[in-house]
């Protein structure tokens, strides 16, 4: 989708459709107020007469509007003027992506970014536009054939213009640009989601980011089997042990701080597919675990934006992948294998593998230094049913640091919760064959999960996002959601502008 902003009368604005707010109580921002006069106050008859519904994101499309110059008007409604705030805006800007993705318009030009918000910028509010609209267009149908995809395919707004009052600066240009990138690393982690199992292999995540690289100029290793061997990373390769599939490690480097400067390191768990392995799962929705390498795909993904962007910083992502599969030659519970640390671990259960992978990584990151390391994995079922499906999880070992990512969530609106890290939950991962076991038994799971890893975290910042219960939805829905990008990035961002 391509993005302008421009300013002028809104009434006059040449367009498919006009993109238009109005709040619940019949109060018009100065947008829609511009048009309402040149309409000789159609749409304050409309609402006074109750035609858009109250809740924010309610839609009314006017096909033909006197006294404009756009082929469409779709008023959107903005909720209670007293209560709008972030949500309302988000829920908006939802509702208008959704109807610019099915409209045969193929140009929009939107004025929702110019609602004032008591605490947000206009810069914040272009680019939570930029990047909503933008994510609003994103399909998935490219193993799709025939008539329903052509029929999508002409749909949808091509052109979009953003309209503001304000006086255009760089500092907004910068801002929808911004906008622009997050939400093409979303896409690209929702592609690398969507994809099933049998397309999306490790070898394929790892010519992704070797094409990433090549594309943004920033360098990228695979290390295969054999390295990893001589790495010592025996847990990460007990996991592997059951597929045919090889597995990779990959490491990135964007280099657009200082030289001397330390990265911020990323670690996206990379499990192609998911069967438990030995301890394999119910047939019931186990399609679904080909997201189970949705951490990588964010970790990609926020590589693509932040090159994109070219924030000034230096980021370093480390992504293990592998398939999960049971096998004559996989791991079985009760076997014991050493990490890359040298810390030993009774492998309890086979489909707590996504720990096993990630400790290796975490390991492999103190020999970047790294100001912080964030690690972003669906890695248990028990977060989603501790936070359900809107924040992710949030552990660390530095408080400062929790602090920065759950404000940078609510920045972006892709908001993290912090559950305890605490010493007393240490005990339940105890072995009497191992230094730990990989599981803590049936309390806490995603806290004990997160127990584990921070043993391999001694030596920097860390940061654990459990994505488990965000990272995709089910049903008519199903597909990934690109998250944690926004928040991925929006943190980027923020230190970025830091420095």
């Amino acid at each position: 989708m391509e993005f302008t902003i421009k300013t002028g009368s809104p009434a006059k604005s040449k367009a498919g459709i006009l993109v238009l707010g109005a709040f619940a109580d019949g109060v018009l921002p100065a947008a829609t107020a511009n048009v309402d006069a040149a309409a000789q106050g159609r749409i304050a008859h409309l609402l006074k007469r109750g035609d858009l519904e109250e809740k924010a994101g309610a839609t009314m499309l006017l096909p033909e509007l006197a006294g404009t110059q756009a082929e469409r008007v779709l008023l959107v409604s903005l909720g209670k003027q007293d209560e709008f705030g972030d949500k309302a805006y988000r829920d908006a800007l939802g509702a208008a992506a959704k109807a610019l993705a099915a409209t045969p318009a193929k140009d929009a030009v939107v004025t929702l970014a110019d609602v004032e918000m008591e605490k947000r910028p206009l810069a914040w509010r272009l680019q939570q536009a930029a990047r909503i609209l933008a994510d609003g267009a994103y399909r998935f149908d490219t193993l799709k054939s025939g008539k329903d995809k052509k029929d999508k395919k002409d749909r949808g707004v091509r052109k979009l213009t953003l309209q503001v009052e304000a006086e255009l600066t760089a500092e907004l240009d910068t801002a929808v640009r911004q906008g622009q990138a997050i939400a093409t690393g979303m896409a690209l982690a929702k592609d690398l989601g969507n994809l099933p199992g049998n397309i999306c292999t490790p070898t394929h995540l790892a010519e992704t980011a070797e094409a990433l690289g090549k594309q943004y100029k920033f360098d990228v290793e695979v290390l295969e089997r054999a390295d990893m061997e001589k790495l010592g990373m025996g847990s990460f390769l007990s996991v592997a042990r059951g597929s045919h599939q090889p597995p990779k490690f990959i490491v990135m480097n964007y280099k657009g701080g200082k030289a001397k400067a330390k990265p911020i390191v990323l670690v996206g768990k990379g499990i192609t597919f998911d069967t438990g392995g030995i301890s394999l799962k119910p047939a019931a929705e186990m399609d679904e675990m080909k997201y189970d390498m949705c951490g990588a795909a964010s970790v990609l993904g926020t590589f693509k934006a932040i090159a994109q962007m070219g924030l000034p910083l230096n980021v370093v992502g480390l992504i293990p992948t592998t398939e999960n599969m049971p096998g004559g030659g996989a791991t079985k519970p009760g076997d014991v294998v050493t990490s890359m640390s040298g810390q030993t671990i009774e492998v309890l259960n086979t489909d707590a593998e996504g720990r096993l992978i990630l400790c290796d990584a975490l390991t492999y990151a103190e020999r970047f230094k790294p100001e912080c390391v964030i690690d972003i994995a669906t890695l248990t079922g028990a977060c989603v049913i501790a936070l359900g499906k809107i924040p992710s999880g949030l552990l660390a070992n530095d408080d400062e640091l929790a602090a920065e990512i759950l404000r940078r969530g609510s920045d972006s609106g892709d908001r993290a919760w912090q559950l305890p890290l605490w010493d007393e939950y240490q005990e339940l991962l105890k072995s009497n064959f191992a230094d730990m076991g990989n599981i803590g038994g049936r309390y806490a799971g995603t806290i004990t999960a997160a127990c584990f890893l921070s043993r391999f975290t001694k030596a920097y910042k860390w940061a654990h996002l459990d994505i488990a219960g965000t990272a995709w939805v089910s049903g008519d829905a199903k597909g990934a959601t690109g998250r944690p990008v926004p928040l991925l990035s929006e943190f980027l961002i923020g230190r970025a502008s830091a420095d």
